[in-house]
């Protein structure tokens, strides 16, 4: 007589089970795929009609050397040079402003601020400027720069506005790729008897600095395609003005959006000009990208 336990047990199957997560399986990598095809086939689109419209004139080196100074509506020629030179001047003096104070606000809200009062007033704060459009701050700027400490319309007024604009994307890119540093990494220096300073300077920021650098330029990239500081702040100038104090200044948004006013669309010539700051702009905010990713390269830490 045989035993029960002697008899051969059959594995459960699971063939249901592994159909169900099949068909789930194939349905997310279809709508994941549908997503990125939806979000690629518009930028493709885009980067394709402005480089096909533009890449005419931005061939021409005479679109690099000269200004729009002189120039009319129907006249052809001139360049791009005093509307590259505004728009680097103005997002230069924003990014000296905003880099540093971004930086060190993410590293106080995740190294030191907690939560303690200060810190949650900060990130609320925070958390409003993320949201304000660029016209209020551009009005705000207005408001104290020019209306009640009487200073001049100016790029440097523009580069303000930017800041408002800017700080809160580099603070909540720097807490989030300081969050991503290990723990352990920390603990171990205190544990070596590294001050919490050094170690966020020597160790915590190195790790983090890639991301650091990319929130950077994605901040840097969003503001300097900015339109409304410009004609409340500043106005656009056809000539060269290197004075970021004084006068009108050109930029590259400023002067595609004088170029639709001239009858881009319509007229050939201020069509031309249109694309053709477009395409500069876009190649700026490349060039841009491209060396902070060298920058942050060389800065990273080193794989021992």
């Amino acid at each position: 007589m045989t035993s029960t336990l002697d008899k051969p047990v059959k594995a459960p199957t699971f063939q249901a089970v592994s159909l169900r997560r099949k068909v789930t399986n194939q349905t997310a990598t279809v709508l994941v795929t549908l997503s990125v095809v939806v979000a690629v086939v518009p930028l493709i689109w885009v980067l394709y009609s402005v480089v096909t419209k533009g890449l005419g004139i931005v061939l021409d080196s005479t679109w690099w050397t000269n200004s729009q100074a002189g120039m009319t509506a129907f006249m052809a020629g001139g360049g791009v040079y005093h509307a590259l030179v505004g728009t680097v001047l103005q997002g230069l003096f924003c990014a000296i402003i905003s880099i540093p104070v971004g930086v060190f606000v993410g590293i106080y809200l995740v190294e030191y601020g907690g939560g303690t009062k200060l810190g949650k007033l900060t990130t609320f704060m925070v958390d409003i400027l993320t949201g304000v459009p660029s016209i209020v701050a551009a009005l705000f700027i207005y408001a104290l720069w020019v209306a009640t400490l009487g200073f001049q319309r100016s790029g440097f007024a523009v580069s303000l506005a930017l800041v408002l604009l800017m700080i809160p994307v580099i603070v909540r890119s720097t807490e989030e790729m300081l969050r991503i540093v290990p723990m352990d990494l920390r603990e171990a220096s205190y544990a070596l008897g590294v001050p919490k300073w050094k170690t966020i300077a020597r160790i915590v920021i190195p790790t983090a600095l890639s991301g650091i650098v990319t929130g950077v330029m994605l901040a840097l990239a969003r503001v300097m395609g900015e339109t409304a500081p410009l004609l409340i702040l500043v106005g656009y100038s056809q000539a060269m003005n290197f004075d970021m104090f004084n006068g009108f200044m050109g930029s590259l948004p400023g002067m595609m959006y004088d170029q639709t006013s001239a009858g881009a669309g319509a007229n050939p010539v201020p069509t031309d000009r249109l694309w053709g700051a477009a395409l500069t702009l876009i190649v700026l905010i490349a060039l841009l990208n491209v060396g902070a990713r060298f920058i942050a390269k060389f800065f990273a830490p080193k794989k021992v």
